[in-house]
């Protein structure tokens, strides 16, 4: 976060009588954490996730985290906590979060339409990167619609999760932070739209890999979605996915 001599420190507990747990939220966090983990997606039993939740008292809102020491596929609501955006002071509950918290609360502070962030280490993702490729393709009349903008390509040698500095130079314009030799960092303006988000990559990815084999098999080259067509499925995704996004918000 931007600014010295911060009044309060990362993980500083500081118990607000004001901040509860809603378990309606608590028990959507502890599900989709689970869904993650049952499709494979929670690599080395790793990740982190957060849902931003309005609060009358703090602006910026608060946000639902596992702490650390616990994965995405072993949370349950008792280990939850609620961290302020800011700062990352403890509101509810009493452990530290991740080092990964202060890179998705940034992403909250940046991007006030985004209410959910999922931060993976995806094996295939991981690994078709390191082979040589630049970049995912779409193949898919999902990918554009569901993501609505283009990913950003972050270098190895770039940890946004130690260092978050970073993320303002490009994180209004991109739902999908593509993290080299890391994994991937996904928004959403809900909990699941970011799930959604999160599917639809991993599949994208599923899919450049299994048409780079097949061409390389048939000799054939791969038909890929045009960044014209891209374009355009960005800017028609919500009519044709989330009409119901658009409605209430």
């Amino acid at each position: 976060m931007d600014g010295m001599n911060p009044p309060y420190r990362v993980n500083e507990l500081t118990p607000d009588p004001r901040v509860s747990f809603d378990p309606k939220v608590s028990r959507d966090y502890v599900k989709y954490a689970h869904w993650l983990a049952a499709r494979g997606l929670v690599n080395s039993s790793v990740g982190g996730m957060v849902i931003r939740v309005p609060h009358p008292d703090y602006e910026q809102g608060v946000c639902y985290a596992k702490p650390q020491g616990i994965s995405l596929e072993e949370v349950e609501v008792e280990d939850l906590v609620i961290t302020d955006i800011p700062y990352g002071r403890i509101l509810a509950g009493d452990r530290a979060t991740t080092v990964g918290h202060q890179m998705n609360r940034e992403i909250l502070r940046l991007r006030p339409d985004v209410n959910c962030v999922i931060h993976l280490h995806h094996d295939e993702t991981i690994a078709f990167l390191a082979a040589g490729y630049e970049e995912i393709r779409s193949f898919s009349l999902t990918y554009g619609f569901l993501m609505q903008k283009p990913a950003f390509y972050l270098p190895a040698s770039i940890n946004v999760e130690e260092d978050v500095a970073p993320i303002k130079t490009f994180i209004q314009d991109t739902n999908c932070i593509i993290m080299r030799r890391h994994g991937f960092t996904v928004l959403g303006r809900t909990l699941s739209e970011a799930y959604h988000r999160t599917c639809v990559l991993v599949s994208e990815v599923k899919r450049n890999i299994i048409v780079e084999q097949l061409c390389a098999v048939n000799g054939r080259t791969p038909e890929t979605v045009t960044d014209a067509e891209l374009a355009k499925m960005f800017t028609y995704g919500d009519k044709v996915m989330y009409p119901e996004v658009v409605k209430r918000s």
